[in-house]
């Protein structure tokens, strides 16, 4: 305990600091103290006309107001050293008696080690140290809370349990860390909070927790806490056998949804479904179509619906439209328990400015850059993560080991990194910073993403992260010992730009552009690869999958059928946007559900069959998956027939698989006694045509199979002869 060596009463500038809420070390004055023989108590209650200290051995303190809401007097040497515990009883100047605890006699939480590894930057559950947590300290139930923001002047939590009053409960500093904390006594679940901040400009700022469990319904941004503690797991299965489901040669085929568009309750004001809604209709739906995992749009806590989660504020909390932290853990179990993964859309890129956010945290810039030249994104409005800083570095790394320890998420699906990786991202000249090299490259990123890739395989065994990263970057999915990036896969979007503009033509102009579904397979083993159709590709004026089809409603559904049989049979791991898999008719749009309506027509659920019968398959058939990134997985028949706009090729398991022959022709004409080269003789039968009647289309091919001849071509000794529908993709497998 502190020992002011005498009984005197506090110093007036010292109170009279506490009173104005700028006092720079309010634990030293505030609370119990040993004063000589005796003790002095120091407390701060703006509505008291009256202050007593009531010690549990009955004796009765009356303290003096010394400057304005700051009262101070002596009390017993077993109060001042914390021997004997009291209340604080207010009177007010109407008559109004109130009991409260004093937060201000409880020691500190965190620990010397946390102080540590919170200065060095190294705290890799940093959410245990920080933000708001419920617990038992000294005897008293409450909350405590824990915040960075070195170079603010005074931090204090405000919230309902003070009247938002800054002057209440002032947080004690810890070292040189820059991170301060309090416990609150008998603050509970459910409490709303935030931390105003006296800032170093002379600012007070009220901010939301960066590392709060959760968060008010928007528009309201306060934080709220929440006990992420004691949850049920029942998933042990899922987790020892998901190393496999995410490995390269594994089938992965996900469903990546926008929770608040996919359903909505018509009968309950048009409201989206909740995490619990989700983990029995979407989980359910998922796994009937046949899928391996799904992916789900950012989370974590977002001001703006508009944004669809990709500018959050707050990375720690699940966001509360849907429901509380246990309740989307239901959603992950739910789909671990149908078979299904779960990944993350993760936003380490930006976020945005919204002042309850993480701009100018503590009156600097704390979290981005200072240099807008740095700190700013032109294309998003938003801020960008000062990368080169320890903590901030920290921050982020940890956040990403938290959903995956906290939530049992299988993966994370990393936003914008090609917006990380380059300093010039979207600038023009003279309007960004060289690294240290004089260079491009955005080193401080590069090394958080090594960093983070390197930690969460290394702490959760069996878990994927996948980068969007648009650009020709070496080894994104390479290992960051060797100079990789570390991410497990890459979205390919090179594949997604060239294949969407090929089929978007029309059929009579394809043969000019055969090069656009051909040349992919150039890069196809450059990585390990998934190949996206995003939510990107059905929004800001694209139309839907469907209404980028050229020809009538009939050709518009072949050639949408006949797409996703390329896509499906092509070397590398498959994503598609929900509502694209039965031809949503308009694009979409976040504030309304999917057209389910639609889903229901003759033609919409021909595609949706053929999307479940096409995940069926892709699971089923190892040459189909088990070297999706592996070159020995794939081999030309003839990819030379541009002005028939047919290519031909084979996907090759490991020794003993049966291979898949595939067989794409992109024009309406349909092509009887089409000969190819296969590697052996006998029956193939015909696995799958998307021409198929049960699929709206016209029903030609051979679902009887068709015999390989003795007869060379192609290169091979075998001759396959077929009838190739219009506008689709015919599947062949020996046997």
């Amino acid at each position: 305990m502190r020992d002011t060596g005498d009984d005197q009463d506090i110093d007036l500038e010292a109170a009279e600091a506490l009173a104005a809420g700028r006092h720079h070390d309010p634990f030293a004055v505030l609370g119990p103290h040993r004063a000589g023989a005796a003790g002095r108590l120091t407390a701060i209650d703006p509505g008291a006309d009256r202050l007593e200290v009531r010690g549990a051995s009955g004796a009765v303190f009356v303290l003096e107001r010394i400057a304005g809401p700051v009262f101070s007097g002596p009390v017993s040497a077993a109060i001042g050293d914390r021997s004997e515990s009291y209340v604080l009883h207010g009177t007010g100047a109407d008559g109004a008696e109130w009991d409260h605890d004093d937060a201000f006699r409880f020691g500190p939480v965190l620990t010397d080690f946390d102080e540590y590894l919170l200065g060095e930057g190294a705290h890799h559950r940093l959410w245990e140290a920080l933000g708001a947590h419920r617990m038992r300290h000294e005897g008293s139930d409450g909350t405590h809370f824990a915040v960075w923001a070195p170079n603010a002047r005074r931090v204090s939590v405000v919230g309902d349990m003070n009247g938002w009053d800054g002057r209440r409960h002032p947080m004690r500093r810890r070292g040189a860390t820059g991170v301060s904390e309090i416990f609150l006594p008998g603050v509970g679940e459910g409490a709303a909070y935030k931390y105003e901040i006296l800032g170093r400009d002379g600012r007070v700022v009220q901010k939301a927790d960066p590392v709060g469990f959760g968060a008010e319904h928007p528009t309201a941004t306060a934080s709220v806490v929440r006990d992420i503690r004691g949850y049920g797991w029942d998933d042990d299965g899922w987790m020892e056998t998901r190393a496999a489901r995410n490995s390269r040669d594994a089938p992965i085929s996900v469903y990546e949804v926008h929770l608040g568009s996919w359903r909505r309750r018509h009968d309950e004001g048009g409201r989206p479904l909740s995490y619990r809604e989700h983990a029995e209709e979407l989980v359910g739906y998922a796994r009937d179509m046949g899928f391996t995992h799904l992916e789900l749009m950012p989370v974590s806590e977002f001001p703006f619906d508009g944004s669809w989660g990709y500018q959050p504020v707050g990375l720690y909390a699940p966001t509360i439209r849907f429901g509380p932290p246990h309740e989307f853990r239901d959603l992950v179990q739910a789909a671990h328990g149908a078979g299904l993964g779960v990944i993350l859309d993760w936003v380490p890129g930006h976020f945005p400015t919204d002042a309850h956010g993480l701009g100018r945290f503590d009156g600097t810039a704390l979290y981005e850059h200072a240099d807008p030249r740095e700190g700013f994104h032109r294309d998003w409005n938003t801020l960008i993560y000062n990368y080169g800083r320890r903590e901030v570095a920290n921050f982020l790394v940890a956040n990403a080991l938290y959903w995956l320890d906290e939530y049992h998420v299988d993966g994370l699906r990393v936003d914008a990194v090609a917006s990380m990786l380059y300093r010039d991202y979207s600038r023009p000249e003279g309007d960004w910073v060289p690294n240290v090299h004089g260079g491009r490259e955005n080193l401080e990123a590069i090394a958080l993403m090594q960093r983070m890739n390197t930690l969460v395989y290394g702490e959760h065994d069996g878990i994927l992260t996948v980068a969007e990263e648009s650009t020709s970057y070496p080894a994104v999915s390479g290992p960051a010992h060797a100079g990789g990036l570390g991410f497990g896969y890459k979205w390919n979007m090179g594949w997604m730009n060239d294949t969407l503009d090929y089929i978007a033509r029309a059929p009579e102009y394809r043969k000019y552009h055969h090069h656009q579904v051909t040349n992919t397979i150039s890069w196809a083993f450059s990585e390990n690869f998934v190949l996206p159709v995003s939510h990107d590709e059905v929004v800001h004026g694209k139309g839907s999958m469907l209404e980028k089809m050229p020809g009538d409603e009939w050709q518009k559904f072949a050639n949408l059928r006949a797409y996703y049989g390329y896509m499906w049979s092509h070397p590398g791991k498959k994503l598609l946007f929900m509502g694209c898999e039965f031809g949503q008719p308009a694009e979409w749009n976040h504030d309304r559900e999917l057209d389910w309506e639609a889903a229901a027509l003759p033609r919409h659920s021909g595609v949706r069959d053929l999307v479940r019968d096409l995940n069926a398959l892709y699971r089923a058939t190892p040459a189909l998956h088990v070297k999706d990134c592996e070159a020995e997985g794939f081999a030309w028949v003839d990819h030379g027939d541009a002005d028939l706009s047919v290519l031909s090729f084979l996907r090759l398991g490991r020794e003993g698989d049966a291979p898949v022959l595939v067989v794409c022709n992109f024009t309406p004409v349909p092509r009887e006694g089409y000969r190819l080269g296969v590697p052996r003789g006998g029956h193939w039968r015909e696995v799958l045509n998307t021409d198929a009647a049960r699929y709206g289309g016209s029903g030609m091919g051979q679902p009887g199979g068709r015999n390989a001849v003795a007869a060379p071509s192609h290169g091979r000794d075998h001759t396959l002869e077929i009838t190739l529908p219009p506008l689709a993709v015919v599947m062949f497998s020996p046997g």
